[in-house]
């Protein structure tokens, strides 16, 4: 019986057929051909064509088939040669000789077919040259075998076998090169790229390189190693049939592909297969093979079951060599078992019918009754309000599963499921893990159960760290489908209102269109840009936006894209400091709206706040008053309200936080130059204000993003936080490309000041008592405020013993200097005033700034004014008005200022350079002040100084906050009160002062 890798022999013709043509192959000559007929011009076409031009003149001596020797006149045709007269030879009767050639070429042919070829390095006529070899694998050797077995005996007598594998090898090259040259022709490539390439297509000649010893090593190494584990034993895997007898009352008529079945009664069967040499793979027959055979592919089981031992759990099959695999074991074989058994030589041919798949899950919103539009915010606070979809594949072409779907692959699990009669395999059981997800949701939905708006929006962007896969499609939402798309919203443009009367710069505009949208979309937002950048004037140009020119509140509805339906006013809250800001830009950009300011003894109450509540768009109010006057606040409509500064009501507990989420609102806007003052918690306040519930409580927010950001500094986090809070916070700072350009430069500096002997003997004092105190065991429990008295007293110190005694003395005693600190603000102040400059000076203590006035004053010989929180808001902006907008010879050239009371909200640009005495030690509250000067409208440079002590704790923690700048952008630390946690070493490293503190 012939072996399934042997191609059996071809029929050699009728001996002695017509042309006695005859051919033999000689090893490194060629193949001699001869004819005992009429000679090359008696040959029939295509030898008379091929053979064109040749003689039969070269004599060699052969064997004939009686054992005669002999001499013939030959012809002797070289390889390629060789082959075009073998094809030509299938039209025309010829011998059995030239028969079985071209048997051995159509073997060759299919080995090079089958790919088990490979080239190796060779020494031909002392030159190394590149060859193709068939691989020795045991196809092979069985078909050699055959082909020198059964030859002819006219070649078995001359030359026999070896001259036959000399033909195989020479066959083999030749094909190999022929091949590879027409598909490089068939591609357009007329040149090899790189010698080696060259090498293998062309002559053979090898590179230097492949010529040295290592290398011809490696190249013989690797040819030989393709055989090592070969086996012609394939397995097959055939998906599994279903079974006779559906379940679970679905009867002969229901369609099949809706039919629930029991995974349990399902087997896979993994045949037993072997390939022969053409390439085909034919299923093992044991009753079919002789005992060797048989021998062989048991012997081959074996070796493939210890490569994946995991076969031992399949059942047998009584009628073959098969496997039959439970689901889960299948589901094995395609993770690991199919690499492993191809590791060990037995390739696993896997069904194409089975897809893999990458299952999404999708959101679709529920109409809610009363909610209005579902895309606005109000709709969106249940997670009940939601549908919840698993779909496979991506984009239109996505097959969302039904109920039945979801309810047959409850009865699944693992990476291979049906599903509508299709067998598909999702990578980790994500597939079954979604619709397990699926029926929970929808099962707390029905017990009433509720989630926060941040754990859905968390889901959207990208937090699916409690998801078996993501979130792909948001339907029915328009705000949430671009923030799953994109991460942020696409505001439609807006043409510049007509009722504006300022030209909006690039940014401002998009601003403009961003506020707007959100407002369409009925989404809080908060607008973040640095101070400076014209954040009054975004929300002013909006309330113009949304009314139509011409009498003063006359509103109408259009659509998002021109002025749009305004239900009430809008209430404006903010400082007192800024309500006079508020007011004047109010009427400066868009005069035709009517502003109403409620503030002081003499505000409305009762029936005329009602009046002034429907006869105005904005009403302009403070904080203080916001929490006084809150019931009669939240006792209206407000269209809309606007928070100026934010940062203000950060502590969610204060009356005037309270007050606000109090106010019945349909749009909200938060305005503030630090999102994140101190810490994260500042954000998700500000954030909660807009959007109330959209970052969750405060402790579920700690948990999940500020612990793990501000002690661990996870960028995991840090990445989670920004996708879910991108949407609804526009920041632009003045370094932005787009910004730049409209300001001038700005220079920082540190001056560095040396104590005065005094200001010396007054520090150690100070430390010395903190240090004694620290070592009392009774004044343990008082630690952190005793540290941060320290502290306090230590800062009064480096600024002027006079702040830190309080005795009313003079800051210049006879002429000389008592604090480091004044006697470099003394030189700042003339050289600016000299230089026609105007400057703000800044301290965070009052009396500090009480002192200053009067020194200043009496130095420059002109009043220099101090703006604290203790001023009305008349005085206030009347002392802000001289400042920015006097006469030269009646402004001051000086404008002391408290951080808390002038560090926001002010518009400061006649001044060009920004002192900061003493130190706040939060980066975000002091470039807020700085932003005073360094804003919109600026049109000179800004010089800012920051004053510290040399050798004292103001250096060293300026050290500390200027390391830590850039993660504080995000992030900073608590104020002071970190230093009241310090060990006693570390606080006494951290107050020591250094002998080069004191000035000579």
């Amino acid at each position: 019986m012939t072996r399934a890798a042997d191609p059996g022999p071809a029929d050699p013709g009728p001996a002695g057929a017509a042309y006695g043509l005859h051919a033999l192959w000689r090893p490194g000559v060629g193949l001699a051909v001869w004819d005992a007929g009429p000679g090359a011009e008696g040959l029939p076409e295509p030898f008379r064509s091929l053979l064109s031009g040749k003689r039969f003149r070269r004599q060699i001596d052969i064997i004939d088939a009686a054992g005669h020797r002999d001499f013939v006149a030959t012809m002797t045709l070289g390889t390629a040669m060789a082959v075009s007269f073998l094809d030509a030879s299938r039209s025309v009767p010829v011998g059995g000789d030239i028969a079985w050639y071209r048997h051995l070429l159509d073997g060759v042919r299919r080995f090079v077919a089958a790919g088990t070829v490979a080239p190796t390095l060779a020494d031909v006529a002392g030159e190394t040259v590149f060859v193709w070899r068939p691989l020795a694998t045991s196809a092979w050797r069985a078909w050699s075998a055959v082909i020198t077995g059964g030859a002819p005996t006219a070649i078995a007598e001359n030359g026999g076998a070896g001259a036959l594998m000399d033909l195989a090898a020479e066959l083999v090259d030749h094909e190999c090169r022929y091949r590879i040259g027409a598909s490089a022709a068939r591609l357009g490539r007329a040149e090899p790229a790189g010698p080696l390439i060259a090498a293998l297509v062309g002559d053979g000649s090898a590179p230097a390189a492949a010529t040295r010893p290592a290398a011809v090593s490696a190249w013989s190494v690797w040819g030989t190693s393709a055989a090592a584990n070969e086996s012609t034993l394939v397995f097959r895997l055939h998906e599994p049939d279903d079974p006779s007898a559906p379940i679970d009352g679905f009867g002969p008529d229901d369609d099949i592909d809706r039919v629930i079945i029991d995974p349990e009664r399902l087997r896979w069967r993994l045949t037993v297969c072997r390939r022969s040499l053409d390439g085909h793979v034919d299923p093992v027959y044991p009753q079919r093979l002789d005992a060797t055979e048989l021998d062989e592919v048991t012997t081959e089981l074996a070796a493939a079951v210890r490569a994946f031992p995991k076969l031992h759990q399949a059942d047998p099959d009584r009628t073959s060599l098969d496997f039959l695999l439970p689901t889960e074991l299948a589901e094995t074989l395609f993770t690991d078992g199919a690499a492993a058994l191809a590791d060990a030589g037995f390739p696993v041919l896997l069904p194409r019918t089975i897809a893999e798949v990458r299952p999404s899950l999708g959101i679709r919103a529920r109409p809610t009754v009363g909610g209005g539009a579902p895309a606005r915010m109000v709709g969106l606070r249940e997670i009940r309000e939601f549908e919840w979809r698993l779909a496979l594949g991506d984009g239109p072409d996505a097959v969302t599963l039904s109920e039945v779907d979801l309810d047959e692959l409850s009865r699944q699990k693992g990476d291979l499921v049906r599903i509508r009669g299709v067998w598909v395999r999702a990578e980790g059981a994500s597939l079954t893990r979604a619709a397990a997800y699926i029926r929970s949701q929808r099962a707390l939905a029905a017990s009433g159960a509720r989630a926060d708006m941040g754990e859905l929006l968390g889901l959207i962007t990208h937090d699916t760290a409690d998801l078996p896969v993501p979130v792909s499609t948001v339907r029915g939402l328009d705000w949430l489908d671009e923030i799953g798309a994109t991460g942020v919203l696409r505001p439609r443009p807006i043409e510049p209102p007509a009722g504006l009367e300022a030209e909006l710069r690039p940014y401002q505009q998009r601003g403009l269109e961003w506020l707007a949208h959100l407002a369409h979309l009925g989404i809080g937002g908060v607008l973040a840009d640095d101070m400076g950048l014209g954040k009054t004037v975004q929300v002013i140009a909006l309330l113009a936006h949304e009314r139509r020119p011409g009498e003063p509140g006359d509103a109408g509805p259009t659509s998002v894209a021109g002025p749009t339906s305004v239900a009430g006013p809008t209430l404006i809250v903010c400082p007192m400091s800024v309500v006079g800001n508020w007011s004047a830009e109010l009427a400066r950009f868009a005069p035709t709206l009517r502003v109403a300011v409620h503030h002081g003894p003499a505000r409305a109450k009762g029936a005329d706040f009602t009046a002034v509540h429907g006869n105005s768009d904005v009403v302009l109010t403070t904080f203080a008053i916001a929490a006084r006057d809150r019931e009669m606040l939240s006792g209206h409509r407000w269209q809309r309200l606007v928070v100026d500064e934010a940062q203000h009501v950060k502590n969610v507990r204060t009356a005037a936080a309270k007050a606000l989420r109090s106010v019945p609102a349909e749009h909200r806007i938060a305005l503030t130059g630090t999102p994140v003052e101190n810490r994260l918690e500042d954000l998700r306040a500000v954030i909660d204000l807009v959007n109330p519930g959209l970052l969750g409580s405060a402790s579920t927010f700690r948990n999940r993003y500020a612990e793990p950001i501000e002690r661990d500094r996870d960028p995991d986090a840090v990445r989670r936080l920004s996708a879910l809070t991108r949407p609804f916070i526009l920041r632009r700072e003045k370094t932005d490309p787009s910004i730049i350009d409209d300001l001038p430069e700005k220079t920082e500096i540190t001056v560095r000041a040396n104590l005065t002997v005094e200001q010396a003997a007054l520090y150690r004092a100070v430390i010395d008592d903190l240090m004694e105190a620290l070592r009392d065991r009774q004044q343990r429990a008082l630690r952190r405020r005793t540290v941060l008295a320290a502290l306090t007293r230590l800062k009064q110190i480096c600024n002027h013993p006079a702040h830190y005694l309080a005795d009313g003395t003079a800051l210049v005693r006879r002429g000389t200097h008592r604090s480091g600190k004044l006697e470099l603000l003394d030189d700042i102040a003339t050289t600016l005033v000299a230089e026609g400059d105007q400057a703000l000076v800044f301290t965070q203590f009052a009396a500090f700034g009480e002192l200053l006035s009067g020194w200043l004053t009496e130095l420059l010989g002109t009043e220099i004014p101090l703006l604290h929180g203790g001023l009305g808001r008349g005085e206030r902006d009347r002392l802000v008005e001289r400042f920015q907008h006097g006469e030269p010879g009646s402004r001051p050239p000086i404008l002391l200022a408290t951080l808390k009371a002038g560090g926001t909200g002010l518009n400061l640009t006649a001044a060009n350079h920004v002192v900061h005495v003493d130190r706040w030690w939060n980066p975000a509250v002091e470039d807020q002040a700085t932003d005073r000067a360094y804003r919109i409208g600026q049109r000179q440079r800004v010089h800012v100084r920051r004053f510290v002590c040399v050798g004292t704790l103001e250096e060293r923690i300026d050290d500390l906050i200027s390391k830590k700048r850039e993660l504080s952008r995000l992030t900073v630390s608590t104020g002071e009160n970190w230093l009241g946690d310090l060990a006693g070493d570390e606080l006494f490293e951290l107050f020591r002062l250094r002998d080069d503190a004191v000035s000579e």
